[in-house]
């Protein structure tokens, strides 16, 4: 087994990982290139362990820091329907630690909708665009997965110019959480 795999979606939440000793993957933004950027990396370094870190939106009022996940879920496809229409049971979600509470929500929109929001509020905590897709190529691939999400906005109407400003900071906290968990 390889060292440690970090797993970030975008450079500029990479921006202060330069110290860190660790291999360190971008995956680009969106499910497909998360789940092509990590099964590919996975399959060449064969890592001990895949440390995803990133920024999520927060989707209920007061969330803020940095959370653990622990069940990850696909929120933009449905997957009760898909399963009756071809007579299976189809899974959207991945269990990555039962004893955290986290759930973050995954799909290939960036949230800054506050109905949207609302809605989504209602099945998880945070949401992004990467987090199930690497929870799915870890658990095909066999190869242990932390989650650590820091949240950057509110995934309402200012989402955009939130993460924007934050983008820094968040950085730092995303190194910081990286030096702790392979420290």
């Amino acid at each position: 087994m390889g060292r440690p795999l970090v797993v970030v979606a975008v450079r500029p939440e990479a921006a202060h990982l330069g110290a860190v000793d660790a291999d360190v993957v971008l995956t680009g933004i969106g499910k497909v290139a998360a789940a092509v950027a990590v099964s590919r990396a996975i399959a060449e370094r064969q890592p001990s362990l895949v440390l995803n870190v990133g920024t999520a939106g927060a989707l209920r009022d007061g969330l803020e820091g940095v959370h653990r996940i622990g069940r990850v879920i696909e929120h933009d496809v449905d997957h009760v329907a898909l399963g009756a229409l071809i007579g299976e049971d189809l899974r959207g979600e991945v269990v990555i630690d039962p004893a955290e509470p986290w759930v973050l929500a995954t799909g290939d929109a960036f949230i800054a909708d506050d109905a949207v929001r609302a809605a989504l509020a209602e099945r998880a905590h945070l949401v992004d665009m990467e987090g199930y897709a690497i929870a799915r190529a870890c658990e095909a691939a066999g190869v242990s997965l932390e989650m650590v999400k820091v949240v950057s906005d509110t995934a309402s109407d200012d989402a955009a110019s939130s993460w924007q400003e934050q983008a820094d900071r968040t950085a730092r906290i995303i190194a910081e959480v990286v030096a702790e968990r392979l420290g």
